[in-house]
């Protein structure tokens, strides 16, 4: 028996009807298996937990594309206020691909978008693929689309919880592994990835989490994965996480 066989189950249609959160305020945290199961206890009689088919577990790989000089990282690490995200997204038990773009504009807003991508070529990017980047991409007049190569490759188990009177989400990712091109992996296998999404005001796994002495962390899995990998990249914004809570090995 699982912490999660305790919740009773919701179905995807009633988790995105209960908390679709467009405008959400995210907040994550990394959790000893013994703090993310104490979290859990108080949950259990007002959270359900997403099951399809049966399965409360489901998992996730992300490759993730960047330059030759790592211009995605390079401004999340420098922390400029036009970023980009460019990765294929695999959910492993339905075998469905998909391509996404995620850009962050000057205004502090962030945008994803996504379209369908031929699962055997989720490792690279055709003519098609590289003109929708290149659509919801500039930067200084570079051609960032025809550029764009793997650079790291992530995988891991996600449940999610959905709480109808707060109207919060919770996903909870375990087993996550960030390897790149050479092997070289870091894997987060002591560790689960807690990330709370709600409409704004601390929900309540923030408040059982603060009064536990449990604070947010900064960690983007590609950010972090490849910081930890080439240890000569800028990461002062990771520096702390990767010191008191990963190493690559």
């Amino acid at each position: 028996m699982t912490p999660l066989d305790r919740f009773a189950p919701v179905d995807l249609e009633t988790l995105v009807a209960t908390a679709s959160l467009q405008t959400r305020v995210d907040r994550k945290y990394l959790l000893r298996p013994d703090a993310f199961e104490r979290l859990l206890a108080p949950l259990a009689d007002r959270a359900r937990v997403l099951e399809i088919d049966g399965r409360r577990s489901f998992g996730y790989e992300s490759i993730y594309f960047d330059t030759p000089d790592l211009l995605a990282y390079r401004a999340a690490a420098h922390g400029r206020r036009r970023r980009f995200k460019v990765r294929t997204r695999t959910y492993l038990d339905s075998g469905e691909c998909v391509l996404e773009v995620k850009t962050s504009s000057g205004r502090g807003e962030t945008v994803k978008e996504r379209r369908a991508h031929d699962l055997a070529h989720r490792d690279r990017l055709d003519a098609d693929a590289e003109a929708f980047v290149r659509e919801r991409i500039t930067a200084d007049g570079v051609d960032v689309a025809g550029q764009l190569a793997p650079v790291l490759t992530t995988t891991y188990a996600r449940s999610t919880l959905v709480d109808r009177a707060e109207a919060f989400r919770m996903t909870c990712d375990v087993g996550l592994v960030c390897a790149g091109p050479d092997g070289a992996a870091l894997r987060v296998d002591d560790h689960v990835l807690v990330e709370t999404k709600s409409a704004g005001p601390a929900c309540l796994p923030d408040r059982l989490l603060w009064a536990a002495g449990c604070r947010p962390v900064t960690i983007s899995k590609y950010c972090v994965g490849l910081a930890a990998l080439h240890p000569g990249l800028p990461a002062n914004k990771w520096h702390r996480t990767l010191q008191r809570h990963l190493r690559a090995r």
